[in-house]
């Protein structure tokens, strides 16, 4: 129930993030900045794309950094390696998407 409810909430989070870029591109978009809505969509697709990468990536290299860490528990601290390049992703989409908006 935990890990469904988790999920739920990291889903919103995305839902709402790319929503609100969404929504800023209508705006822009009926104001006639047509330059502006664009920004405002790719900086909602690159949040959005890159939580949801990170979060299926996560789910994938999590469960093998805890399958391996069980089998061999001195490959934990090399397996956490993966799983933190993964968070990074969702990383680098919230920079691109600064960088979209400055």
């Amino acid at each position: 129930m935990k890990k469904n409810t988790l999920l739920l909430i990291v889903t919103l989070i995305i839902m709402i993030s790319v929503a609100v870029q969404a929504l800023s591109f209508v705006v822009a978009f009926q104001e006639g900045n047509i330059t502006d809505a664009y920004k405002f969509l790719g900086a909602g697709l690159s949040i959005g794309l890159a939580g949801l990468g990170a979060g299926i990536g996560l789910g994938i290299a999590g469960a093998a950094a805890i399958g391996a860490s069980t089998e061999k528990p001195e490959m934990l601290g090399k397996s956490i390696i993966f799983v933190v390049l993964t968070e990074a992703i969702a990383i680098y989409g919230l920079l691109i998407s600064f960088l979209l908006l400055a």
